[in-house]
């Protein structure tokens, strides 16, 4: 048994989500390597060769200060999904003097001056959270979707591979998912696990659909509960929405690990420990938009110093110490 799955056995398991559509290669490098350093288990990456290399990178170093490899993993959908967009406006459609609301509620600092000097989106640092497009005074803000063709990934994953996949799926799609598992066997992988994304518009019966699948074509699933998706550095409350799923999917669910993300942040556990007629089904928890929210000043200043952050010998012990202070009470909860 691999220290992940120990984790996962003993509910202690951490993942750090870089984001199924994020591009930021620079921050991804650098948010791998503190990451791991600081304990995950997991890095869950966009399916993109270049974004693995990066994140290779960045565990390398970790590797290099003592930490123990974390797994890889990339993610896929059956379909259109929100983890799997870009924003998109067109910046000569904008008044001149429109106060630029969509700037200041974009958490990945990837809309105006602060990314690009233009009031555009800097496609590589969208994560595809949505909070600017009802920001927008004029609506002008769309989202455009990336879905992998069929055809492209099998070979893709042959490529990068990862030692497991998340699969986000959605109601209806049972087919759509189906595919999905052929073109994982195709590209020749054993995986460790793969993960399922649900929310709760995805019913029970939908998934056993999903573990029968599974189980025919010999995958160990890893079950995402992702309560209120792409929203945990909003604030507190956020985190109540993937404890509420684990509860109501506490009994019922097909086997395998129960995991929370979706407004996952520093509020979880304790909201966890809060209901331990729950807390015992919990196998461990993912962090996103709020572990680079964590980190994101000390990456800027480590960019406004025209370095890495982890080559930065001032900046990157105080990132792994902030970074720790996420994953510890996870990595040494009883």
């Amino acid at each position: 048994m691999t220290p992940a799955d120990r984790a996962l056995a003993s509910g202690r398991w951490v993942k750090w989500i870089a984001g199924a559509s994020n591009q930021d290669l620079e921050s991804i490098e650098d948010l791998a390597g503190i990451y791991a350093l600081a304990g995950v288990h997991c890095v869950d990456l966009a399916a993109d060769a270049a974004v693995v290399a990066a994140a290779r990178r960045g565990l390398a170093w970790a590797e290099a200060h003592g930490a123990a490899p974390p797994w890889v993993m990339v993610s896929l959908s059956d379909g259109e999904d929100p983890h799997f967009r870009k924003a998109w406006f067109d910046p000569r459609r904008c008044p001149p003097d429109c106060p630029r609301p969509c700037e200041r509620v974009c958490p990945a600092l990837a809309i105006g001056e602060r990314a690009t000097g233009a009031p555009g989106v800097l496609a590589e640092r969208c994560y595809g959270c949505g909070r600017c497009l009802p920001a927008c005074p004029q609506g002008l803000i769309e989202e455009r979707s990336l879905v992998l063709e069929a055809g492209t990934v099998a070979p893709l994953l042959a490529e990068l591979r990862p030692d497991a996949v998340e699969l986000h799926t959605s109601p209806g799609r049972q087919q759509a998912f189906e595919q999905r598992l052929r073109q994982l066997r195709a590209s020749g992988l054993a995986l460790r696990r793969l993960a399922v994304s649900a929310g709760a518009e995805v019913s029970l019966p939908e998934l056993w659909q999903r573990f029968a699948a599974l189980r025919a074509w010999g995958h160990r699933p890893l079950w995402q509960l992702d309560g209120r998706p792409m929203s945990g550095d909003v604030g507190a409350g956020t985190a109540r929405a993937a404890v509420a799923l684990l509860a109501a999917r506490s009994t019922g669910m097909p086997p395998g690990p129960l995991q929370l993300a979706g407004g996952t942040n520093g509020s979880s556990l304790p909201f966890l420990q809060a209901r331990p007629e729950v807390a015992a089904a919990c196998s461990g928890v993912a962090f996103g938009g709020v572990a680079r929210r964590l980190l994101q000043p000390l990456l800027a200043a480590a960019q406004g110093r025209g370095r890495a952050l982890r080559h930065d010998p001032e900046l990157w012990p105080r990132a792994l110490e902030l970074a720790r202070s996420l994953l510890q009470p996870w990595l040494e909860r009883s």
